[in-house]
């Protein structure tokens, strides 16, 4: 099979009209915040278990279609001796991994940040597609404040996306490129349309530039929101604001775009998701889906709550959220 035939395999497997993308690739940091949040320490076992139940769930992959791992993840195996990222594909769900190492600051670009992790990418692909990923993820975060993000920071955070997408392509990857502008601050939901606008045209120049091929990746962007100091915006100015973004920035050619939660909690996240679909799935030229992480996991984390007598009740809080959103991303949620 060559290379693009093997990129369009696995675009096949995971995009369609009715499912999206589960993230379950949190940071050994942040995972550790989130068992802190139900007092449960955050020790490799736990870890295993916990994404061993999610990944396990009946019926998951009727409404999920891919699932970024942590590499950790994809080197652990289920209680019964099966790898995680095979537990996924017995149910169709497509085996991906988050590839990127993290952010910090960019020099020269006060208040902006740069995500590290490029060198040695095209090996550790070759490691990551041998243990069964099929897709990556790379993250770049921008922040909002009156001076950011800068022309630095757009120009270097788009170059970095395209760089890893390009190598992700070569090397038979289908590659999930984020650009997340943060909600944090107290900007208005037209600040974040003029910043998302921007960093979205800068993204796909790039894209351009380095030649990779726009049919063969997923777009995960962020909704446009206020900032989280600010009140909820209403789900219909949301997705008005964020439909009239993407067709000013997004080609045609993309087939999906998979929206990030970025800290909405579950129920927003799922009824703004309704109203992009409602407002534009039917004419849209992309599938507008899912790759939530907090938003899918946060009730199944709480029904948990570190306990194997709770597996079940976790396993079928992941399944009600999953559900609701494939509702959703169909403009059929009518509410929980």
């Amino acid at each position: 099979m060559n290379i693009t035939t093997e990129l369009q395999q696995t675009m096949n497997d995971m995009v369609d009209s009715t499912r999206g993308i589960l993230a379950v690739d949190e940071s050994s940091p942040t995972i550790a915040k989130r068992f802190a949040a139900i007092n449960v320490e955050s020790t490799q076992e736990n870890r295993r278990h916990y994404r061993s139940v999610l990944l396990s769930t009946p019926d998951l992959g009727k409404y999920i279609s891919g699932v970024i791992l942590f590499e950790e993840t994809l080197g652990q195996k289920s209680s019964e001796g099966t790898p995680l990222a095979e537990l996924a594909w017995r149910q169709g769900i497509v085996p991906g991994i988050k590839v990127d190492k993290g952010k910090g600051p960019l020099p020269g670009a006060p208040g902006d940040s740069i995500t590290y992790g490029l060198d040695g990418l095209a090996e550790r692909l070759a490691g990551y597609k041998a243990q069964g990923a099929r897709f990556a993820k790379w993250r770049e975060v921008y922040a909002i404040t009156d001076a950011n993000p800068t022309r630095l920071g757009l120009h270097a955070n788009a170059e970095m996306l395209a760089r890893y997408a390009a190598i992700c392509q070569e090397a038979g990857i289908v590659p999930i490129v984020e650009p997340e502008v943060l909600m944090d601050g107290n900007h208005d939901i037209d600040r974040c349309a003029e910043v998302t606008e921007d960093v979205l045209h800068s993204v796909f120049h790039a894209l351009h530039k380095h030649h990779v091929s726009l049919e063969l990746m997923v777009l995960k962007p962020n909704m446009i929101v206020p900032g989280g100091d600010l009140r909820t915006a209403d789900p219909q100015e949301v997705a008005d604001e964020t439909l009239k973004i993407l067709r000013r920035t997004v080609p045609a050619a993309v087939p999906s775009i998979n929206f990030l939660s970025g800290g909405q909690g579950p129920e927003e996240a799922t009824r703004n998701l309704n109203a992009i679909n409602q407002n534009g799935g039917n004419n849209a030229p992309w599938q507008l889906s899912i790759s939530y992480g907090r938003a899918l996991q946060q009730p199944a984390l709480f029904a948990w709550q570190g306990k194997t007598e709770n597996d079940a009740a976790t396993q079928q809080a992941l399944l009600t959220r999953a559900r609701l959103n494939s509702l959703a991303r169909q403009g059929k949620y009518e509410g929980e």
